[in-house]
């Protein structure tokens, strides 16, 4: 059953929550700066327009769509300002499988906020939507996400080389993947 009712995920200084309309400035901003951008699926500048276009998209949808992305706005306690997002792409073919992704705004970063939000986001998917498999991919130079997937125990499953055409360049993957009972025996180890 969707989660269709979702609100929030509290999680020690961050919360997991839907865009709002209000972070649109704060969206843009960050997603605008080209070492954000540089290893992401949009472009620098990122436009207002787009930013519209995913916050309603997401107050329309829900965190268990299959075959869609729902970002989660990642917000720092205790005045709720939007440091960054994460997504879940549920898969189309198999909801038991989910992919991630993260942004952190600059100012943000090296502080262990996206470690908070991505170990909330798979204790979401793991615990409440009861996924088997979740899946991760970055581009390997960018170090800082590929020791995030690590430290929240992700294994390295794969280097793709050159299989992605992006930003005019191919570029490499590194895979990641977390099965529920490895998150089982990591959080009963925590």
């Amino acid at each position: 059953m969707p989660d269709e009712r979702f609100a929030e995920l509290a999680a020690g200084r961050v919360v997991l929550r839907r865009l709002r309309p209000g972070d649109l400035a704060a969206l843009v901003r960050y997603r605008s700066e080209p070492a954000v951008a540089r290893f992401q699926g949009w472009d620098s500048p990122y436009p207002a327009a787009d930013g519209e276009r995913l916050i309603g998209e997401m107050l329309g949808r829900h965190p268990d769509t299959p075959g869609e992305w729902f970002q989660f706005a990642i917000a720092i306690e205790p005045d709720g300002r939007l440091a960054g997002d994460c997504g879940a792409l549920i898969s189309a073919d198999d909801p038991r499988q989910a992919e991630i992704g993260f942004t952190l705004a600059p100012e943000h970063q090296g502080a262990g906020y996206a470690t908070e939000a991505v170990l909330a986001l798979l204790g979401y998917l793991f615990g409440e939507r009861a996924k088997h498999r979740v899946t991760a991919s970055c581009d390997p130079r960018n170090t800082r996400s590929a020791a995030l997937l690590e430290r929240v125990g992700m294994r390295r499953e794969g280097h793709l080389v050159e299989s992605t055409w992006a930003k005019g360049e191919w570029t490499d993957d590194l895979l990641y993947a977390l099965l529920d009972r490895e998150w089982a025996a990591g959080q009963a180890r925590r």
